[in-house]
């Protein structure tokens, strides 16, 4: 079973686009839902936790999956 509720594919995105599409798809769910952002752009590991920690959100990690990287965000 996955750790997450929803997810969106970033793949191939570069900086800022995984965290505006993290954000929009962020608007449009419920409280306590949990996103995961598939991303290659090594800068989601820095700008996603950033962009949480502004917008109140809960950054709970990361998993890999090959050359993509998961990152778990918990909406406020």
């Amino acid at each position: 079973m996955a750790d997450w509720d929803e997810i969106i594919d970033c793949e191939g995105l570069l900086c800022p686009l995984p965290v505006l599409r993290a954000r929009k798809r962020l608007l449009s769910l419920s409280p306590g839902t949990v996103l995961c952002v598939r991303a290659t752009d090594a800068m989601a590991g820095i700008d996603l936790p950033h962009f949480c920690t502004e917008a109140g959100h809960a950054y709970l990690g990361t998993q890999t999956d090959g050359p993509v990287t998961l990152h778990l965000i918990r909406r406020r």
